[in-house]
């Protein structure tokens, strides 16, 4: 029976938002994912393979170069992850008469604006990272003709290596912490996300017509960094995660340098995607709560 059921391709199978897809029960719908050793995106070849061997119906794009700062050293390697890689997806799901949901970065801003940033914003990426994913959006508005853009900003999940996992393992090893507190964006659950790209994705294949085009997700209340550690170390505490709180200073961003530069501020605005998709902007403080307590049920060490 399920061999009969629409196809909906995962790429970047292994990656945090891959993982959440792909444990995801869905009603009607197949997933499938793939990672690089199955399916490199940059390789044309390998696209256009994968989807004879599966079929798909709809394509969500999870697959990405995420290091940010190391892409400052290699460029090309970002360039063929988060450019090419979508390039070929989209121009195989145009092929094929299939959506792609592409998704995309807070990157893609400069971070200057004072308020949210709105979907038709003027793009300026502060960074190769950035560039190369606002390559790879382009790719596929341009080739893709059902397509969504979604963009999405500090992710994080119970898979992977993210900001909150990093947190809690320094808060159980040390006595106090600096985290950045002149960067502010929207922390987005893992879980959020892909519930809303899969209940896209069941929509669309159950017939209803879908606003393509570029839209934001992303989880509110906005905050710093610094507050995000505060809020992650005192619900990692009531967890019982860690044994004590630690207090997390606020530090500039001039005060911890890196490669990359980073936006001062990348909130990115959702009335538009609310009102224009039906869906509902989330907490991410429940996504957090929702991490935490299952890193605690599955005995998950932070002290060691």
């Amino acid at each position: 029976m399920d061999a009969q059921l629409p196809v909906v391709l995962v790429t970047g199978a292994n990656g945090q938002l891959g993982r959440e897809l792909l444990a995801a029960r869905v009603d009607g719908l197949r997933l499938v994912g793939v990672d690089r050793t199955t399916c490199d995106i940059a390789d044309p070849a390998a696209v256009m393979r994968t989807f004879t061997q599966h079929r798909p119906a709809l394509v969500i794009n999870a697959a990405a170069y995420t290091a940010v700062d190391r892409a400052e050293s290699e460029p090309a390697l970002a360039q063929a992850g988060n450019a090419d890689g979508p390039r070929h997806l989209a121009q195989a799901c145009e092929t094929a008469g299939i959506p792609v949901f592409h998704v995309s970065t807070d990157y893609v801003f400069d971070g200057t604006k004072d308020s949210p940033w709105l979907v038709d914003d003027v793009t300026a990426p502060l960074g190769v990272y950035g560039a190369s994913k606002l390559a790879g959006e382009r790719h596929v508005r341009e080739t893709c003709r059902q397509h969504l853009v979604v963009r999405t900003s500090w992710v994080f999940g119970e898979h992977g290596n993210n900001f909150v996992r990093t947190m809690v393992r320094l808060a159980a090893t040390r006595d106090a912490l600096r985290v950045v507190a002149d960067q502010r964006g929207g922390p987005t659950w893992t879980g959020d996300l892909a519930r809303e790209l899969l209940a896209l994705a069941r929509r669309h294949l159950r017939g209803e017509a879908l606003p393509w085009g570029t839209w934001h997700y992303v989880g509110q209340p906005a905050t710093t960094w610094c507050e995000f550690a505060r809020v992650i170390i005192a619900e990692a505490h009531a967890a019982g995660l860690i044994a004590r709180t630690v207090p997390v200073d606020p530090i500039t961003t001039a005060d911890y340098p890196t490669p990359a530069r980073r936006p001062a501020n990348s909130v990115l605005d959702m009335a538009g995607t609310c009102a224009a998709l039906h869906i509902s902007q989330p907490d991410w403080r429940d996504g957090l709560r929702t991490v935490l307590a299952r890193w605690r049920d599955d005995g998950v060490r932070f002290d060691s």
